[in-house]
């Protein structure tokens, strides 16, 4: 394993276990959906996209928009490590007066690109910027995070069939397909499949990978900038709640109470794991 994969990893690490600090001491959260983005997360910010911490504005900036909202404390930890804002401001998560709210929100946040929550209006709204740097010729990526319970929006597909006939070869998005939602499996509640298929008749490039992979994900964005004339859909097959042993692969981790001993002990089991 190369020293940059190494420190990628080192990465998602510490926003996996900023991710369970943070919603622990608040004592309930979505916690599930947020630990299964750790590698994306940390592929995105500490070596994928194009930005500034120093100029959070920069118009040349690449752009990243979390459609499935419930993920934001992830996007806070990796925004916080990235030197966005001080990692003590995480402790703030959803409480009054934040700027940490439980979905993203780019009036509140330093380095958010568009406020979310509603299930498949992320979406939309990256189909729509990276509409709008091919009309102004930018030289720039759009990034976007769906999830699978949110791919039974039909906003999703809406924006998808905009996306694929309008060919946004700069619109590089991501399913989290940890297979699970509020109310059970996704599988049992409206299933997905031929999830790939069902990209790929909408116009868009599809690849299915490991999601907790960092050398997986970051060669299929490779791939993914190389293609032209198409949007590209990365599916990352995720555990939900990877990393906490006591939400781990749990359905009833989508949002629950979390005790001062449970996310304690979870971090402490995931110190040993690197000595």
């Amino acid at each position: 394993m190369s020293k940059k994969i190494e420190l990628l990893y080192e990465k998602a690490k510490k926003i996996r276990k900023l991710s369970i600090q943070s919603i622990g001491q608040l004592g309930t959260g979505h916690i599930g959906g947020v630990l299964s983005l750790s590698e994306v997360m940390a592929a995105l910010y500490f070596d994928i996209m194009n930005i500034d911490p120093a100029n959070p504005r920069m118009e040349s900036r690449d752009r990243f928009v979390l459609s499935k909202g419930h993920g934001g404390p992830a996007v806070y930890a990796a925004l916080a490590l990235r030197g966005y804002f001080p990692e003590s401001e995480l402790d703030t998560l959803n409480r009054p007066d934040t700027r940490l709210p439980s979905h993203c929100d780019m009036r509140l946040t330093t380095g958010i690109d568009m406020s979310t929550g509603s299930l498949g209006q992320g979406f939309s709204a990256a189909t729509g910027m990276a509409i709008a740097a091919k009309m102004d010729k930018r030289d720039m990526y759009i990034y976007s995070i769906i999830g699978d319970g949110e791919s039974q929006e039909g906003q999703i597909w809406e924006a998808a069939m905009l996306a694929g006939n309008r060919g946004l070869d700069n619109f590089i998005a991501f399913t989290d397909y940890n297979k699970m939602q509020i109310d059970g499996y996704t599988q049992d509640i409206n299933g997905l499949e031929p999830l790939s298929a069902k990209w790929e008749a909408f116009g868009w490039h599809v690849q299915s990978i490991d999601g907790h992979d960092i050398e997986q994900i970051l060669y299929s964005v490779r791939l993914a900038k190389d293609l032209k004339g198409s949007p590209s859909m990365i599916i990352l097959n995720t555990i939900k709640g990877k990393g906490g042993y006591f939400c781990e692969n749990q359905v009833t981790s989508h949002n629950m109470t979390i005790t001062k001993e449970m996310w304690q002990r979870a971090i402490e089991l995931l110190d040993k794991e690197e000595a």
